[in-house]
């Protein structure tokens, strides 16, 4: 069979009718990389013998009757995540030949599920960038289009995933990486409510895989269809039992429908703080207009909705607050003096990271006050509604920008640039207040480049934003192999 873009779910109705054996589906995936990810650069560290292994292994499983919910599926994982045996760098020179001794809990869980782990897929340095490259490994490669980025930090998985190269991925996200680089090529991701999946042993070298509670920050499942975000989401949910016990277990609720026509969704396309271009704005329109068709219950607009411009204001704070923690001191007393210069009339969003980077605890607990009123507000939205669709960046996938500091950069929007970071802010919307949000391909740009959107669902109501996309993926279709 042709495995290279089948699903996860097909591959395993496959392996379970004998149409094919894990082995097979592993050497396709291996010839494939091995042919097309020179031009490519997504798979940073192959790990090919053991994946072989590994196959074989799972082709023995089941001949003995097992049956688990990955077993024989060839999968890829973020270089970002600690195996054991394996170099985990996160893109920084100096830990290239740091090699963990034990697996991150998602890769237990994923060998533990029967997957078949192909390598570790590229990132840009300590994941701090909407693109993937690093002095390590290289730069990734939009499959779409070379000269344009995949995205970040997941934007090795994602690429891999729109070439072929394995059925599923897992990534993280505390900025979009996993919607953004799923928007950038044309496929799925899923960033989970905060605290579903845990993320020990995701972790930058050399510290160690520690339970840690990271604000913001998720990880979450990859895939070329809706469904497979599912399949996937299950293997990876669940508490850590190192802070929770082997026994506790909490089961999702049930998506709230199952037809496109009872859905309540609400629909944005532009916010404040920053233009929508016309591509991604069409890809909106297009999932609004085939929700309508459908018979649900479409608006545009809630008063309701929390206030997106203090949203974006405080996602960034939180953000940046963390991040520049670990900064050497004299560089944070640069940066007290710099933020002590803002005007106070400065509300943007630069200035916003600013002040972020220095932020006192008083002023961090202030910042957290405003989260738990905007969760409130959600909650609130979410009694009127049960998704919300909105663009993830401002525009599809841009040319490979690798110029100065990030700080520094802009982003061309229709002709109008913007600062760089600013186009977190839709990528923020879901990630400040933890809600689950789901990527799904909506079309593509005049160029031919993929366009995707986000379905922010309740919290801890994953399955409700899933069940849309896998919806929608029947209504307008889903992933398609670059051209």
């Amino acid at each position: 069979m042709k495995s290279n873009f089948e699903s996860a779910e097909e591959l395993l109705a496959a392996l379970r009718a004998g149409a094919v054996t894990s082995v097979e589906l592993t050497d396709e995936a291996i010839a494939r990389i091995e042919r097309d990810d020179k031009a490519i650069n997504a798979i940073c560290v192959p790990d090919f013998d053991n994946a072989r292994a590994a196959a074989r292994a799972a082709d023995q499983a089941r001949a003995r009757g097992e049956d688990r919910p990955l077993l024989g599926i060839p999968v890829t994982v973020k270089e970002s995540y600690d195996m054991a045996g394996l170099p985990t760098t996160w893109g920084i020179p100096q830990h290239t030949d740091y090699v963990p001794t034990e697996d991150a809990v998602q890769v237990s869980r994923l060998k533990d599920a029967g997957a078949v782990i192909l390598g570790k897929t590229n990132v840009p340095v300590t994941l701090r960038d909407i693109q993937s490259f690093n002095e390590i490994y290289g730069t990734t490669n939009n499959p779409w289009d070379h000269d344009r980025t995949s995205g970040g930090s997941s934007g090795g998985s994602a690429a891999a995933l729109a070439s072929g190269f394995g059925a599923l991925s897992i990534g993280s996200d505390l900025a979009g990486s996993l919607r953004t680089p799923a928007h950038f090529c044309g496929i799925y991701a899923h960033k989970p409510t905060l605290g579903l999946a845990p993320t020990r042993g995701m972790v930058a070298p050399p510290a160690p895989a520690v339970p840690i509670d990271l604000d913001l920050a998720v990880v979450g499942p990859m895939a070329r269809t809706a469904r497979d975000l599912t399949l996937l989401l299950d293997v990876m949910a669940g508490p850590d039992p190192l802070t929770h016990g082997i026994a506790y277990t909490a089961a999702l609720p049930p998506a709230r429908h199952e037809r496109l026509a009872d859905f309540r969704v609400l629909i944005l396309e532009d916010h404040p703080l920053i233009a929508t271009g016309s591509a991604v704005r069409a890809g909106v329109r297009r999932v609004a207009a085939a929700l309508v068709d459908a018979g649900a219950r479409v608006e545009t607009h809630s008063p309701l909705l929390p206030d997106p411009s203090e949203a974006a204001t405080v996602y960034m704070q939180l953000m940046v607050s963390n991040a520049a923690a670990g900064l050497p001191l004299d560089m944070y007393e640069q940066l007290q003096t710099q933020a002590a210069g803002l005007s106070a009339e400065d509300h943007s969003l630069d200035a916003a990271r600013l002040r972020g980077m220095v932020l006192s605890h008083r002023g961090w607990v202030e910042a957290n006050n405003t989260r738990e009123l905007h969760r409130r507000g959600w909650r609130q939205l979410f009694a009127e509604f049960d998704v919300v669709v909105c663009p993830i960046t401002p525009t599809p996938a841009f040319p490979h920008d690798h110029s100065g500091s990030l700080e520094n950069r802009q982003i061309d929007i229709d002709g109008v640039a913007y600062p760089y970071f600013d186009q977190l802010v839709w990528a923020g919307a879901a990630t400040m207040p933890g809600l689950p949000a789901t990527a799904i391909p909506a079309g593509r740009s005049p160029e031919g480049l993929p366009v995707g959107v986000q379905l922010i669902g309740p919290m801890f109501e994953d399955r409700t934003p899933l069940r849309l996309a896998e919806l929608l993926e029947q209504k307008i279709g889903g992933f398609q192999a670059p051209r």
